[in-house]
């Protein structure tokens, strides 16, 4: 491999990757996967490994509100707005040891190369673990990322609750003491960035597809979620005549069908899932009487989305099989196209490590779907084994690991504007 960035050949690729696995210990679930939810004493552990790394390298850790965890090099001027690198290391229930940690560790890389070269550069570089970014403990997700980024009021984050009853809020007090008791400091207000950039594996199978070992995200689709309520009316499986049901499942299964209908007049771009699906009152012998199930909608063209949202609206305003539909926003993310130059930027340094690298857009959420909106952002993905994540079988290999995070270092070698000497 071909390396052409000074601060890209300084990284140390063993220690890159026993980072990794390091990082795969905290939480690990027998035979394999790890297990750290948002605030958990796994999490809370991975956080404090993440400071003892950046302690070893002469960086200052810090927290803020919401829990973030930075970890700051110090440049020249002090006041000059960060370069920011990072993302997550809280875990869904049973989940892989990459998706998230990856950019965590590579944020870490790419400081050790500066500080073990002793580059110095102008502004301040800072690594980051935004907090709760899976939202699989306190939902929704990234709730660190969207305070930070303005999106969110921290009233509404800290009084979300678990399935246990222990609120966000509760949570975050005990992960802030062993924060406070390792000696990071407290930052009252959100230091905006000069940029951001996250390094993530694709979960998805185009770069396998391809052989491409990392490439560069020019933005992220928008989601919007759906709960929708079908109303009929419960009576005897038995006795009862077709002509007189009010079956709120067969009312469910015609809205699904349209609703489905509606989405495919568009493109193959939209994402249309239905992931949760309940009946009431749940009886073998009972005609149910309601029907819940939710939409999880995705699409990477805000027009696109409108126009559904229309849609099912409207069709949601219909009678099915008798029965009566209620239709409710439960989240809105809309899409985000990143920085066209820190796009190219990344794009640059990609194309000097793998030229027939595609673009992408992601599917996914990532902490820098709200970033985008406070400061300029983009990403870098490198591949997963069939695009397997969210599971304990999520796998990357080293050798693509280490070219994404060589690119993500060559990307900040021009952001820094490093002169080699």
């Amino acid at each position: 491999m071909q390396v052409s960035s000074s601060l890209a050949s300084a990284i140390d690729g063993e220690l890159f990757w026993n980072d990794v696995k390091a990082q795969a210990q905290i939480g690990a679930l027998f035979p394999r996967g790890i297990r750290r939810l948002a605030l958990d004493d796994q999490d809370n552990r991975a956080r404090l490994w993440l400071m003892e790394q950046g302690e070893t390298l002469g960086c200052s850790a810090h927290y803020d509100a919401l829990g973030n965890v930075f970890l700051r090099r110090e440049g020249r001027d002090p006041s000059l707005p960060p370069l920011l690198i990072g993302s997550h290391l809280d875990s869904q229930p049973s989940a892989g040891a990459y998706d998230g940690t990856l950019g965590v560790v590579a944020g870490l890389a790419v400081i050790r190369a500066l500080a073990e070269r002793q580059i110095e550069h102008a502004r301040p570089v800072e690594v980051v673990s935004w907090t709760n970014e899976e939202g699989a403990r306190f939902a929704p997700g990234a709730s660190g990322s969207s305070w930070f980024a303005g999106r969110r009021d921290a009233e509404t984050i800290l009084a979300m609750q678990d399935d246990d009853g222990t609120t966000f809020k509760t949570a975050l007090a005990d992960c802030v003491s062993l924060l406070k008791a390792h000696g990071a400091h407290f930052r009252p207000t959100p230091v905006v960035p000069h940029a951001f950039l996250e390094l993530h594996i694709e979960q998805g199978p185009v770069l396998e597809d391809q052989g491409a070992p990392v490439c560069v995200v020019t933005g992220i689709q928008g989601v919007h979620w759906y709960e929708i309520e079908v109303t009929g009316q419960a009576n005897h499986a038995g006795t009862t005549p077709e002509t007189s049901r009010r079956d709120a499942f067969m009312g469910a299964l015609a809205l699904v069908d349209a609703l489905k209908k509606a989405v495919v007049a568009h493109d193959d771009q939209t994402r249309f899932t239905i992931g949760r699906f309940a009946l009431s009152p749940n009886s073998v012998n009972t005609i149910p009487q309601q029907a819940r199930f939710t939409i999880d909608l995705r699409h990477p063209d805000p027009v696109v989305l409108e126009a559904l949202d229309t849609a099912f609206r409207e069709l949601a305003k219909r009678e099915w099989s008798g029965c009566t539909a209620r239709l409710e926003v439960t989240s809105r993310v809309e899409p985000v196209a990143f920085d066209e130059h820190l796009v190219a930027v990344l794009d640059e340094a990609v194309k000097t490590y793998w030229p027939q690298a595609p673009r992408l857009v992601s599917g996914a959420f990532h902490d820098a779907i709200h970033l985008a909106h406070l400061c300029p952002t983009a990403m870098l993905f490198t591949p997963c084994r069939a695009g397997v994540s969210h599971h304990p079988d999520e796998h990357i290999e080293r050798a693509d690991a280490e070219v994404a995070v060589r690119t993500l270092a060559h990307a900040v070698e021009q952001l820094l504007q490093i002169r080699n000497s």
